[in-house]
């Protein structure tokens, strides 16, 4: 993101840290908040960096187990439906917010939402399969939808479930979260986002004719649009939060795609397997570091 966007909270949470897209009430300008136990993370600048690893990470590692593994993407969502379960358990018992159990939520919700996407969109048609093959996996190959349908659907499930957090009367803050209920339905926003943002993704590599680097540099152009938008007081820096986690999803889709696919589809043909090693040494890099600022934070 851009240092135009940040800035320092004031009140009694204040940190030291500057913060990016954060402000997310603006009607509270103290800042001030309950002194409650944190379980959802600072959203710094290194947030959104480690929100780009483990997306770009996420869309490696879905294509590695489905594609390489030819593991199919019904069954290794299956597979990584029952991991993001069995992360979130843990993320949701934990009393305090824990760097590793959080982005370990967030990684799988990028490595499945990354084949729930491909499941939805996709078929057995010949543009997604390769060196002949005529199938992909054990069970159905895709539902087929294509990326407008696929999309259509999960912006609508992805509206419903804002509207049932709105009706519920509990914040939308991220800082503010602090009941079971509200990062239920935050988990579950945070699930279909990114599920949404690989559809997009996707199309834009695919589809659009802008190839991999072209989609990865729009979707970095939309996300420049957002920084130039957290200066316009009329527009909820809410609203603004919500967009750019939804883009940064595609940003790491097409920067994914770019990574691992054949340089005669422009991309580096580095692989599944070698890119997903070494995103998943740069994610738990950062996640050791940000373990260290949080024990530094509580001293």
């Amino acid at each position: 993101m851009a240092s135009a966007l940040l800035f320092e909270r004031t009140g009694v949470d204040k940190v030291q840290n500057s913060e990016v897209l954060t402000d997310l009430d603006a009607s509270n300008p103290s800042g001030a908040t309950r002194s409650v136990m944190k379980k959802l993370p600072e959203v710094t600048l290194v947030f959104w960096i480690m929100k780009i690893a483990a997306t770009t990470l996420g869309e490696t590692a879905g294509d590695l187990f489905a594609q390489t593994f030819k593991l199919g993407y019904f069954l290794t969502t299956i597979v990584l439906t029952l991991v993001f379960l069995v992360t979130l358990v843990v993320q949701l018992r934990s009393r305090r917010y824990n760097p590793f159990f959080y982005w370990t939520v967030i990684l799988s919700t990028s490595t499945a939402g990354t084949t729930m996407s491909d499941f939805m969109n996709r078929d057995a048609s010949a543009k997604y399969l390769s060196n002949g093959a005529d199938k992909l996996g054990w069970g159905p190959q895709g539902l087929g939808l294509g990326y407008p349908v696929g999309a259509a659907i999960l912006i609508s499930i992805l509206v419903a479930i804002f509207i049932a957090w709105k009706l519920t009367g509990m914040t939308f803050e991220i800082r503010d979260i602090v009941t079971f209920k509200g990062e239920a339905l935050f988990w579950a926003a945070i699930l279909v986002s990114n599920t949404l943002g690989t559809s997009m993704g996707d199309f834009l590599s695919d589809s659009s004719g802008l190839g991999y680097a072209g989609g990865a540099l729009l979707v970095a152009g939309g996300i420049a649009v957002l920084v130039a938008l957290m200066k316009v007081p009329s527009v909820p820096n809410v609203l603004l939060f919500w967009i750019a986690f939804v883009l940064t999803r595609p940003l790491g889709a097409t920067a994914g795609d770019f990574l691992t696919k054949p340089t005669a589809k422009g991309g580096l043909d580095l692989g599944t397997a070698g890119s997903s090693a070494v995103l998943l040494a740069v994610l738990f890099g950062l996640m050791a570091y940000a373990q260290v600022q949080e024990r530094r934070a509580r001293t």
